[in-house]
Formats: structure tokens, C-alpha cells, sequence
């Protein structure tokens, strides 16, 4: 089944609210690729108050931006832009782009591609030199798709859990 694109101007991109966190949270859990809670135990799980406090730190931060689309007024997805200062390259800023999700029912219509346009821009307004972002190895839907962006599968990443 096709489904038509939406028009950019359907679309609105904007910095994330405390109000939104629970339905940023529900859309990260959503695209969750081990994902097994019902609907009713991930909207139990959004209104978990860390969720806020990790929502406060985030917008706190100078160095993070947390977004979300818009369509119609309801929040249809959210990423995350993270710029890195760094040494390499005589100084060059990295950003990263995390949590990029879309709600199910909103997917294939070319709000991905804006989120992602949109982070690519923020980026280029900090002098960024280069954008990363990872995806789970079973995700190859988001794959193909950061691949079609211009996106190269240029490292290999590696991840370890700490506890605090």
C-alpha cells in the first residue's frame, strides 16, 4: 500500500515541552525494537516522573536540543540533537541525533525525512562538521532510510551499560 507524503507545510518542528514528554516517551517505547508492553503499560510507564527529570536536564543542557513534529496539533515524532566540541580535525563539532521516532500510524509519509532535515539544519546553525547517529542492528527499515538521506554505514559502535 502507497501512502502520500505529507507537505512540509503540514508539518510543524519544535522544541520538545515538559507537557510532551509522556507522548515523547510512548513514541520512544513504541519504536523500541524489543518492545512487548501493552498500550495501556507504556502510557502507565510515560507518566514515570524520572521521565520528567531526564526531561529537565535535557532541556537544561546547552549542548542538547530535544524536538518533536507536529501534525494537526498531536505530537506525531521526536529526535534528539546533541553537539559534541571535540579535538579531532582541528576542533570540529560533532552532533548527534538520537531517539528519532515516528508514531506508527504517521510512518512512510516523509515526517522522518523532515525531522531529519530539520536536525541537519540546527546542526549547520552550531557549526557542526559532522552528523552521526545510530540504530539498532535490527532496525533495517531505518537503515535503508538514514542510507537514502546520505547517511554512510561508515563505523562499526559498541555500547556498554553503566549503572550509576
Amino acid at each position: 500500500m502507497t501512502r502520500t507524503p505529507v507537505s512540509a507545510t503540514e508539518i510543524t518542528i519544535r522544541r520538545a515541552r515538559a507537557g510532551d514528554v509522556a507522548r515523547i516517551v510512548e513514541l520512544m517505547m513504541l519504536g523500541a525494537p524489543t518492545q512487548t508492553m501493552t498500550p495501556e503499560e507504556i502510557r502507565a510507564e510515560a507518566q514515570n516522573p524520572g521521565y520528567a527529570e531526564a526531561f529537565a536536564e535535557v532541556d537544561a543542557s546547552k549542548d542538547s536540543e530535544l524536538f518533536v513534529a507536529e501534525r494537526a496539533g498531536a505530537v506525531v515524532g521526536t529526535f534528539q540533537v546533541t553537539l559534541i566540541p571535540g579535538l579531532i580535525s582541528r576542533g570540529r563539532k560533532r552532533g548527534k541525533i538520537e531517539s528519532v521516532h515516528v508514531a506508527p500510524e504517521s510512518r512512510s509519509l516523509g515526517i522522518g525525512a523532515l525531522m531529519i532535515k530539520h536536525a541537519l539544519a540546527f546542526a549547520a546553525e552550531n557549526r557542526v562538521g559532522l552528523i552521526e547517529l545510530s540504530s539498532h542492528k535490527s532496525r533495517v527499515d531505518a537503515h535503508r532510510f538514514y542510507r537514502n538521506l546520505g547517511f554512510d554505514q561508515s563505523h562499526e559502535g559498541f555500547k556498554k551499560v553503566v549503572s550509576p
